[in-house]
């Protein structure tokens, strides 16, 4: 079975123009996500995908392999579908297809491993990891999506607003944050691809909802409590600094 990562990555940004090629100490925020995900020993590939000659322009210049994508998708699963089979491997319909933001400066081999493990389960057919929120004003960020799933795991809806409700925030009541690392099978990508946006997805502007509108689900990948930071905004670039200088990984790669 094929495991390919593939890093979706445009320069438009809505909220962070640019974003991926903005220096985080002393290395544009793609290069940390694309090194740390090399990491991660077990990839049969690992691409970045752009529509920006910008970003592939940089991608060549490190070694980096990158793959070009139309430039009129809006969510990054669909741009991920587009790559898969332009990655120069013949794609068995339970090959595993990994969609790693190119906003997530702090992953790891350990979160790699965390959103395919539940594939072991034979019927799962697409994984979203899952990060704690302990503190407030990451709960209220609309700049960061929140998910709900059931007591089997399932993923029931994702969203910007604060989600569950909470009377009072509380740090220990359970709420997660989609941590950025989505897998699934290649069949189930291909059905998303072919899907047309739902209502809840345009709503919330999430694209795991196109999943929830339809009936189906992901499995929650929830990843162990350790720091763990998006770069969603530009306030965003002291706070990942600070924490890379703590990581273990930094100095690695």
């Amino acid at each position: 079975m094929n495991v390919i990562g593939i890093i979706p990555a445009r320069m438009a940004a809505s909220r962070f123009p640019g974003k991926p090629l903005y220096p985080i100490k002393g290395r544009p925020l793609l290069e940390h996500c694309y090194c740390r995900a090399r990491l991660f020993p077990n990839w049969t590939k690992l691409i970045v995908a752009t529509c920006d000659t910008e970003i592939k322009q940089f991608c060549s210049s490190k070694g980096i392999p990158v793959v070009m994508t139309a430039n009129t998708h809006t969510r990054a699963l669909d741009r991920v579908a587009e790559a898969a089979p332009k990655c120069g491997l013949k794609l068995d319909k339970n090959d595993i297809v990994v969609c790693v933001q190119g906003d997530e400066p702090l992953l790891g081999p350990d979160v790699i491993e965390t959103v395919l493990k539940p594939f072991s389960n034979v019927t799962v057919d697409g994984t979203m990891l899952a990060a704690p929120i302990h503190d407030e004003d990451t709960f209220n960020n609309p700049d960061i999506v929140k998910l709900v799933h059931n007591l089997k795991g399932n993923i029931l809806y994702t969203s910007r607003s604060p989600i569950p409700y909470m009377k009072k925030f509380d740090p220990n009541g359970g709420a997660k944050r989609v941590g950025g690392i989505f897998a699934f099978r290649w069949h189930f990508l291909k059905w998303f691809a072919k899907t047309p946006e739902s209502p809840l997805e345009i709503s919330e502007a999430c694209d795991s909802n196109r999943i929830c509108d339809h009936g189906y689900f992901q499995q929650v990948a929830s990843m162990k409590d350790r720091p763990y930071q998006s770069v969603d905004s530009p306030e965003d670039i002291v706070r990942v600094e600070r924490a890379l200088s703590q990581d273990s990984l930094w100095g690695s790669y």
